[in-house]
């Protein structure tokens, strides 16, 4: 194959490369090559962006074994979720298209595409350009549009990123100079809220837009619970004794503080109303699993039904509040917990779902960071049709795309049970078998930590 050979003739030529004596270069030199080095970074995008289109006109990700196109970037590759995100969307905008009936087509940022394909930007200026795309009204024409765009790829080869975003912000300024305040349409293509992974400290991002109907409802809310003196950390049920004129005085939260600990208070009378029913087969509150040492230490922590991990300090406040109503699991080891159903019954039991939980803590399928509450009971030793038993050591967790992706075909996954431990192993399709890891440890990064020798 052309490419192949292409490729071949890339390894022997890189091998040469980097071969090559650095230590002779002065200063001036070495920027010289870095400079070249750079330029074949920017290029490289834009033939990953023709094989990824080619890629996916050539049949469905599920025809793979997977559950989309970015699960199989992720398996195949071995890059994140928000890396193969990106990459399949660049692709989409810069990567070349054909017509209904073969005809090639111009990209849909041919400007940009074509800067990139000769190395003058890198992907921060194509990042700069989409976004300044996704930021025009949708009511701009499709000629201003692509004049636009057309216009700060031409500029960008010789701008900075930051130089271009601050170029990119004036233009916007001139097409929608009076911004959209009343487009409902745009307030509902721009909403969202997302919250980032639980950092080294444990604390966590929280950044999005709003609408304007729930700044308004979320406005009337901080009214009164943001106030001072109001939705205090440790605040008890029964506040009937409380002298808020008092709380207020002594109140040294600042107006940030305030907002979250009454976003902390709007949750936990959501919670403790009881009013939500059920999911996934257990009542919507706090579930946490724990060891009895742990909790009888006051130390550690637990994993909750969401995937954080909440202090055991925390954990035993929450429970003292009477708020939130936490549902507290407790094993000794989890792995040894077996509650057995056989051919009874067909679903998990509220019991077994709990123990999973614990035993897992999210999704089992490598790579997959679906916490307990994001995922179904899936029998992993054999099928429930195929005479499969609903038995703790039989069942595991699975997310819903994941689960469908196991099946008797030669692009299904296969799953199966340890029986030293109950870890799920999830054997791949061959197009997609790099070699890559069976289990999941994504939820379990002790075990990475931990000797070979340790049993744990």
């Amino acid at each position: 194959m052309e490419m192949l050979a292409a490729l071949d003739d890339l390894d022997a030529a890189w091998g040469k490369l980097a071969a090559a004596p650095v230590g002779a270069l002065n200063s001036l030199e070495a920027l010289a090559v870095l400079d070249r080095l750079e330029r074949h970074r920017r290029r490289l995008p834009a033939l990953e962006h023709a094989l990824l289109v080619q890629a996916q006109s050539q049949g469905t990700a599920k025809e793979i074994g997977a559950k989309s196109w970015r699960a199989a970037l992720c398996q195949r590759l071995g890059i994140s979720g928000a890396d193969a995100g990106r990459r399949l969307a660049e692709a989409a905008d810069l990567g070349p298209r054909r017509t209904v009936t073969g005809q090639p087509v111009e990209p849909l940022l041919a400007a940009t595409a074509a800067a990139q394909a000769r190395g003058e930007i890198g992907a921060e200026h194509v990042g700069v350009v989409r976004d300044f795309l996704a930021a025009l009204p949708t009511g701009i024409d499709a000629g201003t549009r692509e004049a636009a765009e057309s216009q700060l790829a031409g500029l960008a080869g010789g701008l900075t990123p930051e130089g271009l975003r601050q170029v990119a912000r004036q233009l916007l300024g001139y097409l929608d100079p009076d911004g959209t305040p009343d487009d409902e349409g745009e307030h509902a293509r721009k909403r969202g809220l997302s919250l980032s992974p639980q950092g080294l400290d444990g604390m966590s991002r929280l950044t999005g837009w709003l609408t304007p109907a729930v700044r308004t409802a979320l406005d009337a809310l901080l009214a009164k619970l943001a106030a001072p003196g109001h939705s205090l950390p440790d605040d008890p049920v029964d506040r009937s004794d409380r002298d808020t004129h008092r709380d207020a005085q002594g109140d040294t939260r600042s107006p940030a503080q305030r907002n979250h600990d009454a976003l902390g208070e709007i949750c936990g009378q959501v919670l403790a109303s009881g009013g939500l029913g059920h999911h996934n087969g257990l009542p919507v509150t706090i579930v946490a699993t724990t060891s009895l040492a742990e909790l009888s230490a006051a130390a550690g922590v637990a994993h909750t039904g969401g995937g954080t991990r909440l202090p055991i300090r925390t954990l035993i406040r929450m429970a003292a509040t009477g708020r939130t109503n936490p549902y507290l699991a407790l094993f000794d080891n989890p792995a040894k917990i077996r509650l057995y159903h056989g051919r009874r019954r067909r679903t998990a039991s509220p019991g077994q779902r709990l123990a999973l939980a614990a035993l897992h803590r999210g999704c089992t399928k490598p790579g997959c960071d679906a916490p307990p509450n994001r995922t179904q009971v899936h029998h992993a030793h054999r099928d429930w049709q195929h005479g499969g038993r609903t038995d703790v050591n039989q069942l595991t967790l699975a997310c819903g795309c994941d689960n469908r992706l196991v099946g008797d075909t030669p692009t299904g996954w296969t799953t199966r049970q340890r029986p030293a431990d109950n870890r799920t192993e999830w054997i791949p399709p061959p197009g997609l078998d790099r070699g890559q890891p069976r289990i999941n440890l994504y939820h379990h990064p002790e075990d990475i930590l931990r000797p070979a020798d340790d049993p744990g």
